[in-house]
């Protein structure tokens, strides 16, 4: 038998919030319970309406706030609360980087159980336009005037009925509503659950996923919707190996320029790239300052992708060999190395599988780090034993580079050197951080 579900309480509630937690919610105390409630500031007294609850811990989201915090701005979207894309756009762009960092820091000392020798400032970049790559989520509601394009509400499956995003991209995100009305001229509307956005410097891409087959109207349409709005339409009828223009002339590869080493990339739009060209820019060139390239020094990157770091530190003239889990982005990542007279090497490898990959020649002069979400915890030991002195570490998760780093220093001999947080997500609770360990 399954657990009983609590009722929520039908009244919001009025509550002072006390903290705010790592992914921006503020915290709360009622009923003995400890709630986490979104859109909340430290400091406020709002009313908060429940929206999940537990034994010893609950959620909710603001209803009223009836004592702002001195940090609450508002909100540049009229779209958020309801949309699910953004989770702090009522904290300054500054204030947002002032959590994050507070964020990084407290996890990397509690669970790491250490602490990095300097802190690094900040790596920023634009924080309205600047997302180049997003899934947006389609769905025709009779309700609501027809079909919907955008993201997800907060906390439900529904889509949220945006007329544009201002995170996006411009090329796409000032396009949505046109979109939505493609589609719903089109023969399968309900058919169409996704479209897989992906922008390089000169072209933007969507992607349409279609669970039946589109007609030769169809396609006509949406080869001529491309043509009007200057975007690469590709289809997607199965897997992303099925992913196709939509007639000749769409299949231009996308690329982006790392113009301080003269390096260009090219990639398909279901491929891995960073969403903020200018914070990867300047990601780029701090982790090529770090790792100090030279002719003569050997590098080993793991979880390459298609070159993004490889290629600049090829360019400085340093040896370097990445090793990529995926298949088609290690093909990429060779080809984007002859594109631009490079020489790099680049193998496949299962890098989630601790000793189940090989490991080429040591010694190595550093280690380039740039896993998922999920960390690297799997490779640590080979880090260890590849000679390296000095390994750069690019993470996505907060809570895993914590771990991996009290790894680093408590069982293989490595100091925090520095550690600093890049804003790659504005107004998302999400942070991507940079640390540089040293034997």
């Amino acid at each position: 038998m399954g657990r009983r579900r609590r009722r929520l309480p039908a009244e919001p509630v009025e509550a002072l919030i006390t903290g705010i937690s790592h992914e921006g919610r503020g915290i709360a105390h009622h009923n003995e319970r400890t709630v986490f409630v979104d859109f909340a500031l430290p400091g406020e007294r709002v009313l908060f309406r429940y929206t999940k609850l537990r034994r010893a811990r609950a959620e909710g989201t603001v209803e009223a706030v009836l004592e702002p915090a001195v940090e609450r701005i508002e909100p540049q979207c009229p779209h958020f609360g309801v949309c699910g894309g953004c989770a702090l756009q009522h904290l300054s762009p500054e204030d947002q980087i002032a959590h994050k960092e507070r964020t990084v820091f407290e996890l990397v000392e509690r669970i790491g159980r250490t602490e990095p020798e300097r802190r690094l400032p900040p790596l920023t970049g634009p924080v309205w336009g600047y997302r180049r790559k997003a899934r947006l989520g389609c769905k025709r509601v009779a309700k609501k005037g027809g079909v919907l394009v955008g993201f997800r509400e907060k906390h439900s499956p529904l889509i949220a009925p945006l007329d544009r995003c201002l995170t996006l991209d411009p090329r796409v995100g000032e396009r949505l509503e046109d979109l939505a009305a493609l589609i719903q001229g089109l023969s399968i509307p309900d058919r169409i659950p996704q479209i897989e956005v992906a922008c390089g410097d000169d072209r933007a891409a969507v992607v349409f996923r279609h669970l039946d087959p589109l007609t030769s109207n169809d396609a006509a349409a949406l080869d001529a919707f491309g043509r009007e709005h200057g975007l690469l339409i590709l289809l997607q009828p199965g897997d992303e190996s099925t992913v196709a223009p939509v007639a000749p002339g769409h299949d231009v590869p996308l690329t982006y320029r790392l113009p301080e080493f003269d390096v260009e990339i090219a990639f398909r739009p279901t491929d891995f790239t960073q969403v903020n060209a200018e914070v990867n820019r300047r990601m780029v060139g701090q982790a090529v300052e770090w790792l100090e390239p030279a002719p003569g020094h050997k590098i080993l990157e793991l979880f390459c992708g298609l070159g993004n770091f490889s290629l600049p530190l090829a360019r400085a003239g340093a040896e370097v060999t990445g090793l990529e889990g995926e298949e088609g982005l290690v093909a990429r990542a060779r080809l984007n190395a002859a594109a631009n007279g490079l020489e790099a090497r680049f193998e496949a490898a299962d890098l989630a599988r601790s000793g189940a990959w090989p490991v080429p020649a040591a010694p190595y002069d550093a280690v380039l780090l740039d896993p998922p979400r999920t960390g690297a915890a799997e490779t640590l030991d080979t880090v260890a034993r590849s000679g390296a002195s000095r390994v750069v570490y690019c993470s996505c998760g907060p809570a895993t580079l914590a771990r991996d780093a009290g790894t680093l220093v408590h069982d293989h001999g490595f100091r925090l050197t520095a550690l600093g947080v890049m804003d790659m997500f504005p107004h998302t609770a999400h942070v991507e951080s940079f640390a540089v360990f040293d034997r």
